[in-house]
């Protein structure tokens, strides 16, 4: 692919001037300022990218160790051993990784590879890798090229320099990192060259899961075990593998790299802390679906390249509803491999923008006073010869496997709407969750009109019909008439039925979806399993009793659960007031849902099912509240640097100009008012009082535990913050514009 595109300027040529914009009176040479003139500069000038005209399927998956790859390079009996185990879960053969590994190697090397990396995916959510070259030295001072099968299936990388939650301390450092045969190896390329990548799983030396990769492959294999037995009720006893599948839809907003670089909020904490609405903001509703602007989409043209060439399979591109926000999706995918590829996907998204003089942010509320992103995971499960276990068919009234599969889910979200909204919960997905943008902090699900009415007719004694989707025409003789779905979708809901899967809504933007996938699955595991046990039971063997223990079994379920089916407006109070009287939970905070992961009905869920040990479930819990807090630790004291720094003087200086002339005014007879002056005075006294109080509040370390370091910053700290904030954007919409220091939303947003 070639580009035409000019890079952006260096740091020290498009940043000059001091951090508050001294010695320029009329703010020309700020960080804002030389910001806002490139970025214009930049827009206007760019030329526009020149592609080759190559053809999607001739690099489709070009850098990826496929299956097809293996069937080429493997000898037979090696390539059917693998396909066991990718396909059907079967155990690993240990004795194929030495020729697997030389295979691997000779395929990489011939794509210019002269490492491998054991990628990996720890507690932070991000991703981690460690390279190691295929040279080794030889005696006589020349190298030879190596890659063992010990050295594909096995790393070691410090176990006890990512978040534990206490599992490994510095005198225990060891951690292995394990090659996941289901998630093929791919090429990362670079300028310079190419680079092997092996994803793996990461476990202490005592084998308890330090990542994020090993609880989904758990709960992968615990979904399959109880699947089996419900399939082998109807009849289905071929073994195939029962998957969970994800289709995580990413959102994202772009923004000139001057601009990203010139607040130090977005390069430090990946969101505003400052900045008042700006004059247009979203209530037009002109940028969802809208045109895409020529830089983005070239951008998205060369993401989406890079995404293809590692067989990410994206589909979907589109302008989101705020200004400046977009969003990728991709087709469904085995969880695991959704999971690599969803992490793949943020990588590749961010590097690209550089590239286009854009910095992406992935931060689940970026902006405030307009939408902020979220991750829509799209769930469901399925086998080889089964197909979708979730898709209803045109007669869902009839298809008694889904019936039961749908309504395994409709229990497990019910009991289990704590676990459901703390795997969710961060620092970063509070400024979200609960907004007129994203689903309430209230677990419910959404049925449509046509489950919604299979499910009241079992309620009542037996499902004969089913809704039908129709036809819809809309009285133009040109436009033709359209197949109708059979019930509306609502976004507002954060866990929604959306025709062949449920969509979990409530994911932030920058989280890894591990987390919630393996709660979902280990969820629908247990509920899967009582199905099973309830069925198995009341048939003992005898298939004639199938269909009147499905009705029993169907009943019972939608009676206890129906609370959590909800169909209207999340967004509406009364809704709140309507889960509080049905009984549900409502967690609006991160704090408040933590303590949901260590519940021991949650202690006794994971163990069970061989997914997380009770230490393990608790190393989580510790270290998703330590990140939290300190998350909230690097915002509060950028808040206070900023706030001293850069407002604060820009603040007084333009006092002192106001001063200046009304003293100058009255020396000559005139008379000024003051009321402009008096209002900033005050807000500058307000802006010192607020500062202080955070300082006070960031100082205060009277907590005992991990639970009250939480709780203080969630209703301390933040508050104070938010405190300080209230003062600076009016102060901005105050402050003489030559000597405001930062780039506004009205420039970030709409400038490309």
């Amino acid at each position: 692919m070639s580009t035409t595109l000019t890079p952006p300027a260096k740091s020290g040529q498009a940043f000059s001037g001091s951090a508050s914009g001294t010695n320029h009176a009329n703010g020309a040479g700020s960080p804002r300022q030389s910001a806002l003139a490139a970025a214009i500069n930049y827009a206007i000038s760019s030329p526009p990218v020149d592609f080759e005209d190559v053809p999607p399927q001739e690099y489709y998956a070009a850098n990826v160790f496929t299956k097809s790859v293996m069937k080429d390079r493997l000898p037979k009996s090696v390539y059917k051993s693998l396909m066991m185990t990718i396909e059907s879960g079967e155990k690993l053969d240990p004795s194929s990784a030495d020729i697997v590994a030389s295979a691997m190697k000779d395929w990489a090397v011939e794509k210019g590879a002269t490492h491998y990396a054991h990628i990996f995916y720890p507690l932070t959510g991000s991703t981690a890798e460690k390279h190691d070259s295929f040279l080794s030295p030889t005696s006589d001072g020349s190298t030879l090229s190596e890659f063992s099968g010990k050295q594909l299936v096995q790393g070691e990388p410090d176990g006890s320099s990512f978040p534990t939650g206490g599992i490994r301390v510095t005198s225990q450092a060891r951690g292995y990192t394990i090659w996941d045969v289901t998630s093929p190896a791919y090429i990362l390329e670079n300028p310079n060259g190419t680079t092997l990548c092996i994803p793996t799983a990461f476990v202490s030396w005592s084998g308890e899961a330090l990542d994020k990769k090993t609880p989904v492959l758990r709960s992968m294999q615990a979904l399959n075990l109880q699947a089996q037995r419900v399939l082998k009720l109807f009849g289905h006893a071929d073994g195939a593998f029962v998957a969970s599948t994800a289709g995580p839809e990413q959102e994202y907003f772009l923004i000139d790299r001057h601009f990203y670089f010139a607040r130090t909020d977005l390069v430090t904490a990946g969101r505003t802390l400052f900045g008042c609405k700006p004059p247009k903001g979203q209530e037009f509703d002109d940028h969802y679906f809208g045109h895409i602007p020529e830089r983005v989409l070239a951008f998205m043209l060369d993401a989406e390249r890079q995404l293809f060439k590692l067989g990410i399979p994206v589909k979907t591109r589109h302008n989101e509803v705020a200004p400046g926000q977009f969003e990728v999706a991709p087709v469904f995918e085995s969880a695991n491999l959704a999971a690599d590829h969803q992490q793949q996907m943020m990588s590749t998204l961010t590097k690209t923008a550089e590239k286009y003089g854009m910095a992406c942010l992935m931060h689940e509320k970026p902006f405030a006073g307009v939408n902020g992103s979220g991750k829509h995971v799209n769930w469901s499960l399925g086998s080889s010869s089964q197909g979708n276990m979730l898709d209803p068919g045109e007669t869902p009234h009839e298809n008694a496997q889904f019936l039961v599969f749908c309504a395994a889910v409709i229990r497990a979200v019910y009991r289990h709407q704590g676990l459901l909204r703390a795997v969710v919960a961060s620092a970063g997905n509070d400024h979200r969750l609960g907004a007129n943008e994203a689903p309430p902090a209230i677990i419910s699900i959404f049925l449509g009109d046509q489950l919604t009415d299979v499910f009241n007719q079992i309620k009542n004694g037996g499902a004969s019909s089913s809704i039908k989707s129709g036809t819809l025409t809309v009285g133009v003789d040109v436009l033709p008439p359209l197949p109708k779905d059979s019930g509306d979708r609502n976004r507002t809901s954060p866990f929604a039925f959306t025709g062949n899967r449920f969509e979990f809504r409530a994911v932030g933007s920058e989280q890894s979806i591990a987390g919630p996938l393996v709660a979902m699955n280990t969820i629908i595991a247990e509920s899967v399993d009582y199905c099973a046990t309830k069925l198995e039971e009341a048939t003992q063997g005898d298939p004639d009793a199938l269909n009147e223990a499905i009705q029993s079994l169907l009943t019972e379920i939608i009676t206890e659960c129906s609370s959590v089916l909800f169909d209207g407006d999340g967004y509406s109070q009364e809704w709140h007031e309507e889960a509080a009287r049905r009984g549900l939970k409502n967690l609006p905070t991160a704090a408040d849902a933590f303590p949901e992961l260590v519940k021991p009905v949650v202690e006794d869920l994971f163990e069970k099912y061989g997914v997380l040990s009770k230490r393990e479930l608790h190393s989580r819990f510790e270290t998703y509240q330590e990140q939290y807090c300190l998350k909230v630790d690097v915002e509060a004291n950028l808040v206070i640097s900023m706030a001293k720094r850069q407002i604060f003087p820009a603040a007084i200086r333009y006092q002192s100009e106001l001063a200046s002339t009304c003293a100058n005014l009255k020396l000559v007879g005139y008379e000024f008012d003051t009321d402009t002056l008096d209002s900033l005075t005050s807000l500058v006294k307000a802006l010192q009082d607020s500062v202080a109080a955070l300082e006070y509040a960031v100082a205060d370390e009277q907590a005992s535990t991990m639970a009250d370091e939480v709780r203080h910053r969630c209703d301390v700290v933040l508050p104070s913050m938010l405190a300080v904030r209230q003062c600076v954007d009016a102060l901005e919409g105050v402050v003489a514009d030559d000597l405001w220091p930062l780039p506004t939303y009205q420039e970030m947003l709409f400038i490309k």
